[in-house]
């Protein structure tokens, strides 16, 4: 039996790991790696395994570090079988096919432009097309249940446990059987912070003797959530005394209906009028809060209930979802008094970034951020204090109010990762997904578990 680490080693993106047992090959996600121009490319390197002598792939989750090579892998020969839950299956679908289109529209904008000769400067293709995406989605079979045991192939059992990260993510936990030897690996995913008020609390873990768990927040506390919503309220209220708009670079998955749950709150409450104009300008996050309402067994049992009930947490009266492209550019031309909402969440692609084209150099206007972003993206870049940044070729300054408020975070953080571990009673801990020092910082609070930080490619016998 081995376990291998090809991604999210010593970095926050592309997670990706690999079990062999009993002559089956299982990937533990497969993930992109997002943030600078050397992580695109690594994207197109190698697995570092033969993508074909891969049996079956089990998905923690649908964000795109975890999922978004899927495609890629088909495209270089795989033909087993995708497992994941029900709402990550669905989450998947969309999340990839947004992908691929991204990806193809890039590489057009590359192609447009023209070089001194009048050729073009840039013929990089796609990493896949959208061709790619709906014929990996060919592979996803059966859907996992929380907490009931599935059995992948003879001498793999796996069992799903609510991770309390986005809609449907899991922690996956797997029992393996390999002649005379027995082992068990608990792979996190991602972990949710709990206390969160859409979906449930991560659920308690089993004990397992090897444990690959996510260290993203593993240096820090966060702020508690009550304080961060009153600081969302009020940098919406001083933007909009100023007469600009509140622009949030939004997750599509998970931050945007939390957004759209805590705003409808906000008017519910006084602390926002009835005629605030939200824009949801992210055709995915409009699909994800559509497949949200479909699956009630992820929530938290208030909002489960409410749901029931006949409610929508996930309406308020001056909300505009914006499909359409005209639609989105329209929004250029309301100046003042709108929160506008778009993807994606780190600034690396998609409508966000016509949005701070037109409001970054405005002193009136705001950017929100209320998730991660990774090293080397343009949010970091702004949230690191740039002065001025590139956007579509045109040098934006940075004038507007610049608001970062973590406790919106769908990640546990230090404390909450700790306890969560602890719990497992690991005999060998690997640590992933996370920036190096951090880790080393995780690190030195396990003191009864051996702990590894896997290097790209490494493998261990277990």
């Amino acid at each position: 039996m081995k376990l291998s680490f090809h991604g999210a080693d010593r970095g926050v993106t592309g997670s990706c790991h690999l079990v062999e047992c009993a002559g089956k090959r299982i990937l533990i996600d497969c993930g992109l790696y997002q943030g600078s121009r050397e992580l695109d490319e690594e994207n197109a390197e190698p697995f570092g395994f033969d993508a074909a002598s891969v049996d079956y792939v089990l998905l923690t989750h649908a964000h795109l570090d975890h999922c978004g090579r899927l495609p890629l892998l088909a495209k270089r020969g795989f033909r087993g079988e995708i497992i994941t839950t029900s709402a990550s299956r669905e989450l998947a679908r969309l999340v990839l096919l947004d992908a691929a289109h991204l990806m193809e529209e890039e590489v057009r904008r590359r192609a447009g432009r023209t070089g001194h000769g009048g050729t073009s400067r840039d013929t990089k293709e796609a990493l896949y097309s959208t061709l790619d995406a709906l014929n990996c989605l060919d592979y996803f079979g059966r859907t996992a249940a929380y907490s009931r045991v599935l059995e992948v192939a003879a001498g793999v059992h796996a069992t799903f446990v609510d991770a309390g990260h986005i809609l449907g993510s899991a922690s996956i936990f797997l029992e393996l059987e390999e002649q005379a030897h027995s082992t068990s690996v608990l792979f996190s995913g991602d972990l949710g912070n709990a206390g969160r008020l859409l979906l449930r609390s991560p659920a308690t873990p089993p004990r397992a003797e090897n444990v690959v768990m996510e260290t993203t927040y593993g240096d820090r506390l966060h702020k508690p959530l009550g304080p961060s919503v009153d600081e969302f309220f009020s940098a919406i209220a001083e933007t909009f005394k100023r007469g600009g708009n509140v622009v949030i670079p939004t997750f599509a998955l998970e931050r945007a209906q939390e957004l759209i749950y805590f705003l409808g709150q906000g008017i519910a409450q006084g602390r926002l009028s009835k005629s605030t104009q939200v824009y949801l300008d992210s055709p995915m996050a409009i699909s994800a809060t559509e497949i949200f309402r479909r699956h009630p067994e992820c929530f938290e049992p208030a909002t489960a209930n409410l749901f029931e009930g006949g409610g929508d947490p996930l309406d308020l009266p001056g909300l505009h979802f914006t499909r359409e492209s005209a639609e989105s550019i329209a929004i250029n031309n309301v100046h003042g008094g709108a929160i506008i909402m778009a993807g994606a969440g780190m600034c690396t692609g998609g409508r966000v970034r016509h949005h701070l084209q037109h409001n970054l150099g405005r002193e009136e206007s705001s950017i929100v951020f209320v998730g991660y972003a990774a090293a080397g993206t343009l949010a970091r870049r702004i949230i690191d204090g740039a002065k001025q940044v590139t956007i579509f070729g045109e040098d934006i300054p940075v004038k507007a109010r610049i608001y970062t408020i973590n406790g919106f975070s769908a990640h546990a953080d230090e404390s909450e990762l700790l306890a969560w571990q602890k719990q497992t009673g690991a005999k060998r801990t690997f640590l992933v997904h996370g920036e190096e020092s951090t880790m080393n910082q995780f690190a030195a609070h396990l003191g009864d578990t051996h702990v590894e930080m896997p290097l790209p490619n490494q493998a261990f016998e277990l």
